[in-house]
């Protein structure tokens, strides 16, 4: 048997989140304090007892999820993983909890990113839309059309499940993007309320800030093998992890991918550590019958 320990990206995140762990495990308050202090602003306060619209901010979404998640599993007694993989944002999650970065390196590399990306909204606005039950070669090509005739930019950006598949773009291309997929049989294409094109070229402008903040991190060989969303594929070697983490930002995340070489590498219980059961959905659709899926709040 070998377990497979997942953490789940932007999107997942909800009012009092990780609450109960601050309240209950001693490790847990040393390890959020720790975070406020990090950060420079109380992000418990706002985790804890902050609406929704505080949480859908980038540069609180993703230190929030990744505290969730990493603090998490930190404390659990049993925590040793055969693979590791997260979702965007969740392969951060996923390299701390596997030993590849230090919980105060990560963070810091989380804040960077969610900063820079937010930056990167407002220079370059764009959004996100949700295609189901469309093959990825059609919706693929659709976006190339698009692209080529100067109707603004989208492409494919999470390869999610069989049958869902988010694009990313431009406002304008994205509604175009939308109503040729439903033309050509999606059986839905729809925007999703997001604050930014995430894993497109909408990104890029936050490339070189990222950057050096993955150059200025430590990057050690993690426990077990990070599947990473650029490729999909197994990796222990810091150079690798380091490149692909740059790459994810602008790239696809190829999570259909990545859960089918997990299950063909022998992977047959699924674990999802962090707030939501987000990817307990997207990973039952994908890895089989016999494969065991669960979660950790």
């Amino acid at each position: 048997m070998k377990k497979a320990y997942i953490f789940p990206g932007q999107g997942s995140q909800f009012p009092g989140m990780a609450e109960h762990l601050y309240n209950e495990n001693e490790q847990a308050r040393v390890m959020f304090e720790k975070a406020n202090e990090i950060l420079g602003f109380d992000i418990t306060e706002i985790m804890f007892r902050g609406t929704a619209d505080q949480l859908k901010q980038t540069d609180v979404t993703q230190p929030a999820i990744f505290l969730h998640s990493v603090i998490l599993a930190k404390c659990l007694p049993d925590f040793n993983p055969d693979m590791v993989a997260g979702h965007s944002l969740g392969e951060f999650s996923a390299l701390v909890a596997a030993g590849a970065m230090d919980f105060e390196d990560g963070l810091r590399l989380v804040a960077i990113r969610a900063k820079a990306m937010q930056k990167a909204c407002e220079l370059q606005p764009g959004t996100m839309a949700a295609v189901l039950m469309l093959p990825s070669e059609k919706i693929e090509e659709i976006c190339e059309d698009i692209n080529t005739t100067g109707n603004g930019v989208v492409v494919a950006a999470n390869y999610n499940c069989e049958g869902q598949i988010v694009i990313s773009g431009t406002r304008e291309a994205i509604e175009l993007a939308c109503t040729k997929c439903k033309e050509a049989g999606a059986r839905r294409a729809l925007p999703l309320p997001v604050g930014g094109a995430f894993h497109s070229p909408l990104m890029e402008p936050a490339a070189a800030e990222l950057a050096k903040g993955i150059e200025n991190t430590l990057f050690k060989v993690p426990v077990c093998p990070v599947y990473q969303n650029v490729t999909a594929g197994p990796t222990t070697d810091p150079e690798v992890i380091k490149t692909n983490l740059l790459a994810q930002l602008t790239a696809p995340v190829k999570w259909t991918q990545t859960v089918r070489n997990m299950v063909a590498d022998g992977a047959d219980s699924f674990i999802e550590v962090g707030p939501g059961k987000v990817l307990q959905g997207l990973t039952n659709k994908t890895a089989g019958p016999n494969v065991s899926i669960s979660g950790l709040e």
